[in-house]
Protein backbone atom coordinates (compact mmCIF):
# COMPACT_ATOMS: atom_id res chain seq x y z
CA UNK A 1 0.00 0.00 0.00
CA UNK A 2 1.16 3.50 -0.80
CA UNK A 3 1.84 5.58 2.28
CA UNK A 4 0.05 8.90 2.65
CA UNK A 5 2.22 11.40 4.47
CA UNK A 6 1.02 14.82 5.67
CA UNK A 7 2.83 16.52 2.81
CA UNK A 8 0.81 14.45 0.34
CA UNK A 9 -2.61 15.40 1.66
CA UNK A 10 -3.49 17.14 -1.61
CA UNK A 11 -3.00 13.86 -3.45
CA UNK A 12 -5.24 12.13 -0.93
CA UNK A 13 -7.99 14.71 -1.51
CA UNK A 14 -8.07 13.91 -5.21
CA UNK A 15 -9.28 10.39 -4.42
CA UNK A 16 -12.54 11.69 -2.91
CA UNK A 17 -15.25 11.58 -5.53
CA UNK A 18 -17.12 14.62 -4.30
CA UNK A 19 -16.28 15.10 -0.65
CA UNK A 20 -14.26 18.16 -1.55
CA UNK A 21 -15.92 19.11 -4.83
CA UNK A 22 -19.56 18.88 -3.81
CA UNK A 23 -20.91 16.25 -6.19
CA UNK A 24 -18.85 17.17 -9.21
CA UNK A 25 -19.00 20.96 -9.27
CA UNK A 26 -15.20 21.29 -9.33
CA UNK A 27 -12.38 20.09 -11.59
CA UNK A 28 -11.36 17.29 -9.21
CA UNK A 29 -14.47 15.32 -10.17
CA UNK A 30 -13.07 14.83 -13.67
CA UNK A 31 -10.09 12.95 -12.21
CA UNK A 32 -12.26 10.35 -10.48
CA UNK A 33 -13.06 7.12 -12.24
CA UNK A 34 -16.82 6.95 -12.71
CA UNK A 35 -18.64 3.87 -11.48
CA UNK A 36 -22.03 2.62 -12.73
CA UNK A 37 -24.68 4.18 -10.54
CA UNK A 38 -28.45 4.25 -10.35
CA UNK A 39 -29.97 7.69 -9.97
CA UNK A 40 -33.09 7.70 -7.79
CA UNK A 41 -35.78 9.46 -9.80
CA UNK A 42 -38.83 7.21 -9.48
CA UNK A 43 -41.41 6.23 -6.89
CA UNK A 44 -39.98 2.72 -6.50
CA UNK A 45 -36.68 4.21 -5.43
CA UNK A 46 -38.47 6.24 -2.74
CA UNK A 47 -39.72 2.95 -1.32
CA UNK A 48 -36.13 1.69 -1.27
CA UNK A 49 -34.98 4.83 0.51
CA UNK A 50 -37.78 4.59 3.08
CA UNK A 51 -36.83 0.96 3.72
CA UNK A 52 -33.17 1.93 4.11
CA UNK A 53 -33.97 4.68 6.62
CA UNK A 54 -35.88 2.20 8.80
CA UNK A 55 -33.36 -0.63 8.43
CA UNK A 56 -30.34 1.55 9.21
CA UNK A 57 -31.78 3.72 11.98
CA UNK A 58 -32.44 7.03 10.24
CA UNK A 59 -36.25 7.29 10.53
CA UNK A 60 -38.77 5.12 12.41
CA UNK A 61 -42.59 5.14 12.18
CA UNK A 62 -44.06 7.01 15.13
CA UNK A 63 -45.52 4.97 18.02
CA UNK A 64 -44.78 1.79 16.09
CA UNK A 65 -45.23 -0.68 18.96
CA UNK A 66 -48.83 0.55 19.32
CA UNK A 67 -49.61 0.13 15.65
CA UNK A 68 -48.28 3.51 14.63
CA UNK A 69 -49.78 7.01 14.54
CA UNK A 70 -50.56 8.36 11.11
CA UNK A 71 -47.92 10.68 9.68
CA UNK A 72 -45.64 10.82 12.70
CA UNK A 73 -41.99 9.84 12.57
CA UNK A 74 -39.14 9.43 15.02
CA UNK A 75 -35.57 10.13 13.93
CA UNK A 76 -33.18 7.37 14.98
CA UNK A 77 -29.52 7.63 16.00
CA UNK A 78 -28.23 8.26 12.47
CA UNK A 79 -31.14 10.48 11.44
CA UNK A 80 -30.52 12.67 14.48
CA UNK A 81 -26.86 13.09 13.52
CA UNK A 82 -27.68 13.90 9.90
CA UNK A 83 -30.23 16.53 10.92
CA UNK A 84 -27.86 17.99 13.53
CA UNK A 85 -25.15 18.34 10.89
CA UNK A 86 -27.54 20.08 8.50
CA UNK A 87 -28.82 22.35 11.23
CA UNK A 88 -25.32 23.31 12.34
CA UNK A 89 -24.11 23.98 8.80
CA UNK A 90 -27.13 26.21 8.16
CA UNK A 91 -26.55 28.15 11.38
CA UNK A 92 -22.86 28.52 10.58
CA UNK A 93 -23.54 29.94 7.11
CA UNK A 94 -26.58 32.08 7.90
CA UNK A 95 -25.65 33.38 11.36
CA UNK A 96 -22.07 32.80 12.50
CA UNK A 97 -20.36 33.73 9.24
CA UNK A 98 -22.47 36.85 8.66
CA UNK A 99 -22.25 40.11 10.57
CA UNK A 100 -25.83 41.10 9.74
CA UNK A 101 -27.78 38.21 11.30
CA UNK A 102 -28.47 37.33 14.95
CA UNK A 103 -30.25 34.34 16.49
CA UNK A 104 -33.43 33.79 18.51
CA UNK A 105 -35.32 30.94 20.15
CA UNK A 106 -38.93 31.98 20.78
CA UNK A 107 -41.67 30.06 22.55
CA UNK A 108 -43.73 27.42 20.76
CA UNK A 109 -46.88 28.65 22.51
CA UNK A 110 -47.55 32.35 21.90
CA UNK A 111 -50.37 34.62 23.00
CA UNK A 112 -53.46 33.90 20.85
CA UNK A 113 -53.60 37.53 19.73
CA UNK A 114 -50.33 36.92 17.87
CA UNK A 115 -52.18 34.62 15.49
CA UNK A 116 -55.12 37.01 15.19
CA UNK A 117 -52.72 39.76 14.15
CA UNK A 118 -50.86 37.55 11.68
CA UNK A 119 -54.10 36.39 10.04
CA UNK A 120 -53.66 32.72 10.90
CA UNK A 121 -56.88 32.50 12.92
CA UNK A 122 -58.98 33.86 10.08
CA UNK A 123 -57.23 32.65 6.94
CA UNK A 124 -54.86 29.75 7.66
CA UNK A 125 -57.13 27.16 6.08
CA UNK A 126 -57.19 24.21 3.69
CA UNK A 127 -60.19 23.21 1.51
CA UNK A 128 -61.45 19.82 2.76
CA UNK A 129 -63.97 17.27 1.58
CA UNK A 130 -65.44 14.18 3.24
CA UNK A 131 -66.55 10.89 1.72
CA UNK A 132 -70.20 10.41 2.73
CA UNK A 133 -69.80 6.64 2.52
CA UNK A 134 -66.64 5.88 4.57
CA UNK A 135 -66.27 9.26 6.34
CA UNK A 136 -62.64 9.66 5.17
CA UNK A 137 -61.38 13.23 4.85
CA UNK A 138 -59.27 14.62 1.98
CA UNK A 139 -57.87 17.88 0.68
CA UNK A 140 -60.00 18.98 -2.23
CA UNK A 141 -57.10 20.54 -4.13
CA UNK A 142 -55.11 17.28 -3.91
CA UNK A 143 -58.06 15.28 -5.27
CA UNK A 144 -58.43 17.71 -8.19
CA UNK A 145 -54.69 17.70 -8.90
CA UNK A 146 -54.89 13.95 -9.43
CA UNK A 147 -57.31 14.62 -12.31
CA UNK A 148 -54.89 17.08 -13.94
CA UNK A 149 -56.29 20.36 -12.58
CA UNK A 150 -53.72 23.03 -11.67
CA UNK A 151 -55.07 24.27 -8.33
CA UNK A 152 -52.22 26.63 -7.41
CA UNK A 153 -53.97 29.71 -8.81
CA UNK A 154 -57.55 28.81 -7.80
CA UNK A 155 -59.49 30.73 -5.19
CA UNK A 156 -61.85 28.78 -2.93
CA UNK A 157 -64.79 29.81 -5.12
CA UNK A 158 -63.14 28.67 -8.37
CA UNK A 159 -61.93 25.48 -6.67
CA UNK A 160 -65.52 24.71 -5.64
CA UNK A 161 -66.67 25.28 -9.23
CA UNK A 162 -63.97 22.95 -10.58
CA UNK A 163 -64.94 20.37 -7.98
CA UNK A 164 -68.65 20.54 -8.83
CA UNK A 165 -67.90 20.02 -12.52
CA UNK A 166 -66.11 16.74 -11.73
CA UNK A 167 -67.86 15.64 -8.55
CA UNK A 168 -69.69 12.66 -10.02
CA UNK A 169 -66.50 11.17 -11.47
CA UNK A 170 -64.23 11.65 -8.43
CA UNK A 171 -63.45 8.38 -6.68
CA UNK A 172 -62.69 7.88 -2.99
CA UNK A 173 -59.33 6.16 -2.62
CA UNK A 174 -60.47 4.45 0.60
CA UNK A 175 -63.84 2.89 -0.21
CA UNK A 176 -63.71 3.16 -4.03
CA UNK A 177 -67.12 4.84 -4.43
CA UNK A 178 -67.64 7.69 -6.87
CA UNK A 179 -69.67 10.85 -6.41
CA UNK A 180 -69.80 10.57 -2.62
CA UNK A 181 -67.76 13.64 -1.67
CA UNK A 182 -69.13 16.67 0.15
CA UNK A 183 -68.38 20.11 -1.27
CA UNK A 184 -65.05 21.73 -0.26
CA UNK A 185 -65.06 23.82 2.91
CA UNK A 186 -62.32 25.62 4.81
CA UNK A 187 -60.57 23.96 7.77
CA UNK A 188 -58.10 25.80 10.03
CA UNK A 189 -54.70 24.11 10.19
CA UNK A 190 -53.59 25.22 13.65
CA UNK A 191 -53.46 22.85 16.61
CA UNK A 192 -55.30 24.36 19.56
CA UNK A 193 -54.86 23.55 23.24
CA UNK A 194 -55.70 25.06 26.64
CA UNK A 195 -53.48 26.81 29.14
CA UNK A 196 -54.41 27.71 32.70
CA UNK A 197 -54.45 26.12 36.15
CA UNK A 198 -58.01 26.92 37.25
CA UNK A 199 -60.96 25.05 35.76
CA UNK A 200 -63.16 27.34 33.72
CA UNK A 201 -60.46 29.97 33.26
CA UNK A 202 -58.51 28.12 30.57
CA UNK A 203 -57.21 30.22 27.69
CA UNK A 204 -57.32 28.71 24.22
CA UNK A 205 -53.86 28.88 22.64
CA UNK A 206 -52.22 27.38 19.59
CA UNK A 207 -49.08 25.46 18.80
CA UNK A 208 -47.22 27.73 16.40
CA UNK A 209 -47.73 26.91 12.70
CA UNK A 210 -44.53 28.81 11.83
CA UNK A 211 -41.54 30.27 13.66
CA UNK A 212 -41.70 33.66 11.93
CA UNK A 213 -44.16 35.38 14.28
CA UNK A 214 -41.92 34.75 17.29
CA UNK A 215 -39.30 36.83 15.48
CA UNK A 216 -41.66 39.67 14.61
CA UNK A 217 -42.99 40.11 18.16
CA UNK A 218 -39.38 40.28 19.43
CA UNK A 219 -38.28 42.86 16.86
CA UNK A 220 -38.22 45.75 19.34
CA UNK A 221 -36.50 43.64 22.02
CA UNK A 222 -33.70 42.83 19.60
CA UNK A 223 -33.23 46.37 18.29
CA UNK A 224 -33.22 47.73 21.87
CA UNK A 225 -30.68 45.23 23.25
CA UNK A 226 -28.38 44.09 20.47
CA UNK A 227 -27.35 47.37 18.79
CA UNK A 228 -28.30 45.99 15.40
CA UNK A 229 -28.84 48.32 12.49
CA UNK A 230 -31.00 47.81 9.42
CA UNK A 231 -30.45 45.88 7.25
CA UNK A 232 -30.20 42.89 9.59
CA UNK A 233 -31.75 39.47 10.00
CA UNK A 234 -33.00 37.28 12.84
CA UNK A 235 -32.62 33.51 12.46
CA UNK A 236 -34.47 30.81 14.33
CA UNK A 237 -34.50 27.02 14.39
CA UNK A 238 -37.51 25.27 15.87
CA UNK A 239 -40.55 23.03 15.64
CA UNK A 240 -43.80 24.09 14.00
CA UNK A 241 -47.13 22.29 13.88
CA UNK A 242 -49.83 22.16 11.22
CA UNK A 243 -52.90 19.96 11.33
CA UNK A 244 -52.40 18.62 7.81
CA UNK A 245 -55.33 16.36 7.00
CA UNK A 246 -53.61 14.68 4.09
CA UNK A 247 -49.94 14.41 4.95
CA UNK A 248 -47.97 12.33 2.48
CA UNK A 249 -44.71 11.40 0.77
CA UNK A 250 -42.89 10.11 3.83
CA UNK A 251 -41.40 13.05 5.82
CA UNK A 252 -42.05 15.59 3.03
CA UNK A 253 -45.34 16.77 4.54
CA UNK A 254 -45.92 16.09 8.23
CA UNK A 255 -47.93 17.64 11.05
CA UNK A 256 -44.83 18.27 13.14
CA UNK A 257 -41.76 19.64 11.42
CA UNK A 258 -38.65 21.73 12.04
CA UNK A 259 -37.96 25.04 10.33
CA UNK A 260 -34.73 26.88 9.61
CA UNK A 261 -36.12 30.36 9.23
CA UNK A 262 -34.74 33.85 8.73
CA UNK A 263 -36.53 37.20 8.77
CA UNK A 264 -34.37 39.87 7.15
CA UNK A 265 -35.39 43.45 7.96
CA UNK A 266 -34.53 46.12 5.42
CA UNK A 267 -35.44 49.69 4.49
CA UNK A 268 -38.50 50.15 2.27
CA UNK A 269 -37.34 50.30 -1.34
CA UNK A 270 -34.39 47.93 -0.84
CA UNK A 271 -36.44 44.74 -0.57
CA UNK A 272 -36.07 43.80 -4.26
CA UNK A 273 -32.29 43.78 -3.98
CA UNK A 274 -32.38 41.71 -0.78
CA UNK A 275 -34.92 39.29 -2.24
CA UNK A 276 -32.56 38.58 -5.14
CA UNK A 277 -29.64 38.30 -2.71
CA UNK A 278 -31.33 35.67 -0.59
CA UNK A 279 -32.55 33.66 -3.60
CA UNK A 280 -28.95 33.38 -4.82
CA UNK A 281 -27.47 32.85 -1.34
CA UNK A 282 -29.86 30.00 -0.50
CA UNK A 283 -29.37 28.26 -3.84
CA UNK A 284 -25.58 28.45 -3.55
CA UNK A 285 -25.75 27.05 -0.03
CA UNK A 286 -27.63 24.00 -1.28
CA UNK A 287 -24.93 23.48 -3.91
CA UNK A 288 -22.26 23.80 -1.23
CA UNK A 289 -23.66 20.96 0.86
CA UNK A 290 -23.64 18.67 -2.15
CA UNK A 291 -27.12 18.66 -3.72
CA UNK A 292 -26.92 18.15 -7.47
CA UNK A 293 -27.65 21.13 -9.67
CA UNK A 294 -29.89 19.15 -11.98
CA UNK A 295 -32.20 18.33 -9.06
CA UNK A 296 -32.70 21.97 -8.01
CA UNK A 297 -34.62 24.82 -9.58
CA UNK A 298 -35.88 28.27 -8.59
CA UNK A 299 -39.55 28.75 -9.40
CA UNK A 300 -41.10 32.22 -9.29
CA UNK A 301 -44.68 32.44 -8.03
CA UNK A 302 -47.31 34.03 -10.25
CA UNK A 303 -49.12 36.98 -8.63
CA UNK A 304 -52.30 34.90 -8.16
CA UNK A 305 -50.33 32.24 -6.31
CA UNK A 306 -48.69 34.50 -3.73
CA UNK A 307 -49.87 34.98 -0.18
CA UNK A 308 -51.85 38.17 0.38
CA UNK A 309 -48.94 39.81 2.22
CA UNK A 310 -46.28 38.95 -0.38
CA UNK A 311 -45.13 41.21 -3.19
CA UNK A 312 -42.75 38.55 -4.50
CA UNK A 313 -42.26 34.87 -3.73
CA UNK A 314 -40.01 32.15 -5.12
CA UNK A 315 -39.56 28.52 -4.18
CA UNK A 316 -36.36 26.55 -4.45
CA UNK A 317 -37.71 23.17 -5.52
CA UNK A 318 -36.02 19.78 -5.39
CA UNK A 319 -36.71 16.92 -7.77
CA UNK A 320 -37.79 14.19 -5.36
CA UNK A 321 -38.54 10.69 -6.68
CA UNK A 322 -42.24 11.65 -6.62
CA UNK A 323 -41.64 14.90 -8.54
CA UNK A 324 -40.68 18.51 -7.92
CA UNK A 325 -41.50 19.75 -4.43
CA UNK A 326 -40.89 22.92 -2.44
CA UNK A 327 -37.72 22.82 -0.37
CA UNK A 328 -37.13 26.47 0.48
CA UNK A 329 -39.64 29.32 0.32
CA UNK A 330 -38.33 32.89 -0.11
CA UNK A 331 -40.91 35.64 0.30
CA UNK A 332 -40.82 39.43 0.23
CA UNK A 333 -43.39 40.05 2.99
CA UNK A 334 -43.38 43.88 2.77
CA UNK A 335 -44.17 45.53 6.14
CA UNK A 336 -47.31 43.45 6.63
CA UNK A 337 -46.35 41.51 9.76
CA UNK A 338 -44.93 44.35 11.85
CA UNK A 339 -47.79 46.64 10.80
CA UNK A 340 -50.36 44.04 11.89
CA UNK A 341 -48.69 43.63 15.27
CA UNK A 342 -48.65 47.42 15.71
CA UNK A 343 -52.42 47.52 15.07
CA UNK A 344 -53.30 44.69 17.45
CA UNK A 345 -50.75 45.23 20.23
CA UNK A 346 -50.90 49.06 20.10
CA UNK A 347 -47.09 49.07 20.52
CA UNK A 348 -44.75 51.24 18.50
CA UNK A 349 -42.54 49.00 16.35
CA UNK A 350 -41.08 51.72 14.17
CA UNK A 351 -37.34 51.71 13.54
CA UNK A 352 -35.34 54.91 13.85
CA UNK A 353 -32.71 55.10 11.12
CA UNK A 354 -29.91 57.30 12.47
CA UNK A 355 -28.29 57.59 9.04
CA UNK A 356 -31.35 59.08 7.35
CA UNK A 357 -32.88 60.54 10.52
CA UNK A 358 -36.23 58.92 9.68
CA UNK A 359 -38.63 56.46 11.27
CA UNK A 360 -40.30 53.63 9.39
CA UNK A 361 -41.71 50.12 9.62
CA UNK A 362 -39.08 47.87 8.01
CA UNK A 363 -39.79 45.60 5.08
CA UNK A 364 -39.00 41.90 5.45
CA UNK A 365 -37.54 39.22 3.18
CA UNK A 366 -38.04 35.71 4.53
CA UNK A 367 -36.08 32.61 3.47
CA UNK A 368 -37.79 29.64 5.18
CA UNK A 369 -36.38 26.12 4.90
CA UNK A 370 -37.91 22.87 6.18
CA UNK A 371 -35.26 20.72 7.88
CA UNK A 372 -37.24 17.50 7.43
CA UNK A 373 -37.59 18.10 3.70
CA UNK A 374 -33.92 19.01 3.44
CA UNK A 375 -33.03 15.74 5.19
CA UNK A 376 -35.19 13.81 2.72
CA UNK A 377 -33.58 15.66 -0.21
CA UNK A 378 -30.08 14.75 1.03
CA UNK A 379 -31.07 11.09 1.39
CA UNK A 380 -32.61 11.02 -2.10
CA UNK A 381 -29.72 12.90 -3.68
CA UNK A 382 -27.02 10.69 -2.17
CA UNK A 383 -28.72 7.30 -2.57
CA UNK A 384 -26.79 5.17 -5.08
CA UNK A 385 -26.90 1.55 -6.12
CA UNK A 386 -23.76 0.21 -7.80
CA UNK A 387 -23.69 -3.00 -9.86
CA UNK A 388 -27.37 -3.51 -9.21
CA UNK A 389 -28.61 -7.08 -9.37
CA UNK A 390 -25.13 -8.61 -9.17
CA UNK A 391 -23.40 -10.34 -6.25
CA UNK A 392 -21.23 -7.21 -5.97
CA UNK A 393 -24.22 -4.88 -5.54
CA UNK A 394 -23.40 -2.02 -3.19
CA UNK A 395 -25.79 0.56 -1.73
CA UNK A 396 -24.13 3.85 -0.89
CA UNK A 397 -25.25 7.11 0.66
CA UNK A 398 -22.68 9.23 -1.13
CA UNK A 399 -23.30 12.40 0.85
CA UNK A 400 -20.92 15.22 1.69
CA UNK A 401 -18.68 14.02 4.56
CA UNK A 402 -19.70 17.10 6.55
CA UNK A 403 -23.23 15.69 6.60
CA UNK A 404 -22.40 12.03 7.25
CA UNK A 405 -23.79 10.77 10.59
CA UNK A 406 -20.64 8.69 11.11
CA UNK A 407 -17.35 10.06 9.84
CA UNK A 408 -15.12 7.00 10.31
CA UNK A 409 -15.68 3.28 10.79
CA UNK A 410 -12.94 1.46 12.71
CA UNK A 411 -12.45 -2.30 12.26
CA UNK A 412 -9.96 -4.71 13.81
CA UNK A 413 -9.21 -7.47 11.31
CA UNK A 414 -9.59 -10.12 14.02
CA UNK A 415 -11.03 -10.22 17.53
CA UNK A 416 -7.73 -11.32 19.03
CA UNK A 417 -3.95 -10.81 19.21
CA UNK A 418 -4.17 -7.20 20.39
CA UNK A 419 -5.98 -5.89 17.29
CA UNK A 420 -9.16 -4.85 19.17
CA UNK A 421 -7.08 -2.99 21.75
CA UNK A 422 -5.24 -0.97 19.08
CA UNK A 423 -8.52 -0.31 17.24
CA UNK A 424 -10.06 1.03 20.46
CA UNK A 425 -7.03 3.27 20.97
CA UNK A 426 -7.74 4.82 17.56
CA UNK A 427 -11.44 5.02 18.41
CA UNK A 428 -10.75 6.97 21.59
CA UNK A 429 -8.45 9.38 19.75
CA UNK A 430 -10.79 10.09 16.81
CA UNK A 431 -14.04 10.18 18.81
CA UNK A 432 -12.84 13.41 20.39
CA UNK A 433 -13.02 15.02 16.95
CA UNK A 434 -16.15 13.59 15.31
CA UNK A 435 -18.59 10.62 15.43
CA UNK A 436 -16.87 7.27 14.81
CA UNK A 437 -18.12 3.70 14.95
CA UNK A 438 -16.32 0.55 16.10
CA UNK A 439 -17.36 -2.73 14.45
CA UNK A 440 -15.96 -6.26 14.90
CA UNK A 441 -18.91 -8.27 13.50
CA UNK A 442 -18.67 -10.10 10.17
CA UNK A 443 -16.16 -9.97 7.37
CA UNK A 444 -14.33 -6.78 6.50
CA UNK A 445 -16.31 -6.57 3.26
CA UNK A 446 -19.64 -6.72 5.10
CA UNK A 447 -18.46 -4.11 7.56
CA UNK A 448 -17.47 -1.81 4.69
CA UNK A 449 -20.89 -2.22 3.08
CA UNK A 450 -22.70 -1.49 6.34
CA UNK A 451 -20.85 1.80 6.63
CA UNK A 452 -21.46 2.60 2.93
CA UNK A 453 -25.21 2.44 3.63
CA UNK A 454 -24.75 4.94 6.46
CA UNK A 455 -22.77 7.33 4.25
CA UNK A 456 -19.57 6.91 6.26
CA UNK A 457 -16.81 8.46 4.09
CA UNK A 458 -13.81 6.62 5.61
CA UNK A 459 -13.13 3.22 7.12
CA UNK A 460 -9.98 2.20 8.99
CA UNK A 461 -8.84 -1.42 9.23
CA UNK A 462 -6.37 -2.47 11.90
CA UNK A 463 -4.37 -5.55 10.82
CA UNK A 464 -1.26 -7.42 11.95
CA UNK A 465 1.06 -4.99 10.16
CA UNK A 466 -0.51 -2.26 12.31
CA UNK A 467 1.01 -3.89 15.38
CA UNK A 468 4.47 -3.74 13.81
CA UNK A 469 4.61 -0.28 12.22
CA UNK A 470 1.53 1.53 13.61
CA UNK A 471 0.02 2.04 10.17
CA UNK A 472 -3.56 1.22 9.16
CA UNK A 473 -5.55 0.81 5.95
CA UNK A 474 -7.77 3.79 5.15
CA UNK A 475 -10.58 2.93 2.74
CA UNK A 476 -12.52 5.62 0.85
CA UNK A 477 -16.28 5.22 0.46
CA UNK A 478 -16.73 6.74 -2.99
CA UNK A 479 -13.88 5.02 -4.85
CA UNK A 480 -13.26 2.05 -2.49
CA UNK A 481 -9.57 2.97 -2.84
CA UNK A 482 -7.35 1.88 0.06
CA UNK A 483 -4.19 3.52 1.40
CA UNK A 484 -1.80 2.98 4.30
CA UNK A 485 -1.45 5.78 6.81
CA UNK A 486 0.33 6.23 10.11
CA UNK A 487 -1.95 6.16 13.15
CA UNK A 488 -0.47 9.34 14.57
CA UNK A 489 -1.33 11.25 11.36
CA UNK A 490 -5.00 10.18 11.25
CA UNK A 491 -6.54 13.04 13.29
CA UNK A 492 -4.95 15.76 11.18
CA UNK A 493 -5.58 14.12 7.82
CA UNK A 494 -9.16 13.03 8.43
CA UNK A 495 -10.15 16.30 10.06
CA UNK A 496 -8.89 18.24 7.03
CA UNK A 497 -10.56 15.92 4.54
CA UNK A 498 -13.94 16.00 6.27
CA UNK A 499 -14.22 19.67 7.14
CA UNK A 500 -12.11 21.54 4.57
Amino acid sequence: MKSLRPESINHFKITLAWALTFNGYGPVAEEIEKKPKKTPRDADTLKDIVALTKRRGFVFPGSEIYGGLSNTFDYGPYGVELMRNLRNLWWKSFVLERDDVVGLDSSIILHPKVWEASGHVGSFNDPLIDCKNCKSRFRADHILEETGVDTKKLTLESLVEAFRARQETLQCSVCGNKGTFTEPRQFNLMFSTKTGSVSGSDLEVYLRPETAQGIFINFKNITDTCRVKIPFGVAQVGKSFRNEIVARQFVFRTREFEQLELEFFCAPGSQKEWFEHWCAFCMNWLYSIGLKKENLRLRQHDPEERSHYSENTADIEYKFPFGWGELWGIASRTDYDLTQHVKVSKKNLEYFDSETNTKYIPYVVEPSLGLNRLTLAVLCDSYLVEKEGTPEQRIVLGMNPKLSPVKVGIFPLQKKDGLPELAMEIHRKLSKLFPVEYDVSGSIGKRYYRQDELGTPFCITVDYDSLKDRTVTVRLRDTTEQKREKIDSLPEILNRLIFS
